[in-house]
């Protein structure tokens, strides 16, 4: 009797459990055709955070773990590279700021610039002017800078204005008024205004050399330029400069996590609605906020130092191993390349920012116009770059190369050969001040038929001390060839610089 009991209690329990089965299996009546493309599976490899573990699409702990630390780290590396312009506009003021310079003072490297001084891929032919103006205070005055090639940059280093031969002015008597983002009072007459969405701008300025007399240009340039606030206009105090020429300080932004402080500076001085707001609520996604105390904790400490060396390493990649062929002023047949090959400083193209070409611009460099991007036949500067050899290998300071320059040279006024250090993107540390040679160089020699081969190594070559550039072995570098007043050859590409050819 108990065993047919017991018996009927399975048939009855069997029977709920087949039913229940049955109705779980049956289709709805309200059913969706789901595409497959819609499911996540319970579990999924994935080759950069290995396997992702789902209860009918629902992450289990570990997985959630997994997601959060991705996009930390995603938004720190994008911060890093996104945020790269700020940074490095930060770190140029805050250098000045370091040595003494204060808003509106200029600094000139009267007797050029060395590697003692650290800076963005520099140049040691011409003098640089620089400035800072910041209009948080009030509108700032520019009064006569003069036969300058200049432009301001903002504090996300975007271009707010050229001055001097490609600006208004020209390089005649003028006055700009900077005016900035939160200004609502009366702007005077007698003024070329020019408006900004930011704080603090960079002033940066390249003096023409006259009759190749540095010192009467610098001295030119002092008796006319004048920077003041506004509210000092009816008495301008008088002008202060400083010789940056010599000086040990450094310009160039942190490459490890200290980048996030210098960014975090820059959100928190800056109006709150001076990037684009995407921007700043990448920022904001790893805690730099207006407003807010900047405090990672030991977790995103540790996120934060990894994001900055994968971002470091993208940037190098980047400047030093470009793999878009649109970089390269020749493909296929020379090493040389800018991210100012698609010729717009703003790196558009046919609506796309060509994100991994502003990368490499500010990560290798400073100081950003349209004057740079797109030059006019016979005035202004091209810059093409190279970090390796003609077989590809990077560039060794314990090797000795050669680089011929075929000639007629397409350069109205000059050209010039500069060497930077990988570590820093600034001149190369050596014996030689000049980091480099142009054609101006006292020294240099042409070859017979008129084309100019230059020496890169640790020891001239016999005999051609006049056209040698040192290097040191042990270090890498990269190399800038400039030409000053580009001509049509260069245009054209009918005209090519030789290699780094490896000499045995």
């Amino acid at each position: 009797m108990g065993y047919l009991i017991k018996a009927s209690y399975l048939s009855i329990i069997l029977s709920i459990v087949l039913t229940g089965c049955s109705q779980n299996t049956s289709k709805p009546t309200y059913s969706a055709n789901v595409p497959a493309s819609l499911i996540t599976a319970d579990k999924i490899e994935t080759q950069s955070l290995g396997g992702l573990y789902f209860n009918d699409g629902m992450p289990n702990p570990e997985t959630v773990e997994k997601a959060y630390d991705y996009i930390d780290l995603s938004r720190a590396v994008d911060s890093f590279l996104d945020g790269m312009p700020a940074a490095s506009i930060y770190a140029m003021l805050e250098g000045q700021k370091g040595i003494g310079l204060k808003p509106n003072d200029i600094g000139i490297s009267e007797t050029l610039i060395d590697a003692r001084s650290i800076w963005l891929t520099p140049q040691t032919t011409t003098p640089y002017a620089t400035a800072e103006l910041d209009v948080k205070n009030g509108p700032v005055v520019i009064e006569n800078p003069g036969a300058v090639l200049g432009f301001i940059d903002d504090a996300f280093f975007l271009h707010v204005s050229d001055i001097g031969m490609t600006g208004p002015d020209q390089g005649k008597a003028f006055k700009y008024l900077l005016v900035g983002p939160d200004y609502e009072e009366e702007i005077p007459e007698g003024y070329h205004v020019i408006k900004s969405n930011t704080y603090r701008h960079w002033l940066i300025m390249r003096l023409f050399v006259v009759d190749g007399d540095i010192q009467k240009t610098v001295q030119t340039f002092k008796d006319s330029i004048q920077i003041y606030d506004l509210a000092d206009a009816a008495n301008p105090p008088t002008q202060q400069f400083f010789d940056l020429s010599g000086m040990l300080y450094n310009t160039v932004h942190a490459s490890d996590m200290n980048f996030y402080d210098e960014l975090n500076a820059v959100v928190q001085y800056e109006p709150a609605d001076a990037f684009n707001p995407e921007l700043v609520g990448l920022f904001a996604g790893i805690g730099i906020k207006k407003g807010v105390p900047f405090e990672p904790n030991p977790r995103m400490q540790k996120i934060l130092a990894d994001g900055a060396a994968i971002g470091s390493a993208i940037a190098r990649a980047l400047v030093f191993r470009p793999r878009k062929e649109s970089v390269y002023f020749y493909p296929g047949e020379r090493q040389w390349y800018s991210p100012l090959a698609g010729g717009s400083s703003e790196f558009l193209n046919n609506g796309e920012r060509v994100l991994d070409d502003r990368i490499m611009f500010h990560y290798y460099a400073t100081g950003i116009t349209p004057a740079m991007s797109k030059p006019q036949v016979g005035t202004g500067s091209v810059y093409e770059m190279t970090a390796q050899d003609a077989s590809g290998e990077y560039l060794d300071g314990g090797k000795t190369y050669s680089v011929t320059l075929p000639s007629p040279i397409p350069a109205n006024n000059f050209w010039s050969f500069m060497v930077y250090d990988n570590q820093t993107r600034s001149i190369l540390e050596t014996d030689q001040k000049s980091g480099g040679i142009d054609s101006n160089s006292p020294d240099i020699e042409a070859n017979a038929d008129g084309s100019y081969t230059v020496w890169f190594g640790p020891q001239p070559p016999k005999g051609k001390s006049g056209n040698w550039v040192q290097t040191i072995p042990g270090k890498g570098y990269s190399c800038i060839l400039r030409l000053y007043g580009p001509l049509q050859p260069w245009f054209d590409k009918t005209w090519m610089p030789g290699d780094f050819e490896v000499q045995e």
